[in-house]
């Protein structure tokens, strides 16, 4: 994979260990652990991320 720009999740408030993403790998969405960067990414479609991002923004999954 060529190099991304990684993204951490805004929803990140401890302290940025969290999620990154890397919305420009066309189709595809890189998803990886930030305390492990050089580790590895789960790769999900596009249309499977972006359903998944508007589910979490209208509270299907609740809170935690």
């Amino acid at each position: 994979m060529n190099p991304v720009t990684w993204h951490k999740s805004s929803y990140s408030t401890n302290g940025g260990e969290c999620v990154e993403f890397a919305p420009d790998v066309p189709g595809l969405v890189p998803v990886r652990d930030s305390k492990d960067p050089s580790g590895p990414a789960l790769l999900f479609p596009s249309d499977a991320w972006s359903a998944f991002v508007a589910a979490v923004q209208a509270g299907e999954f609740g809170t935690v």
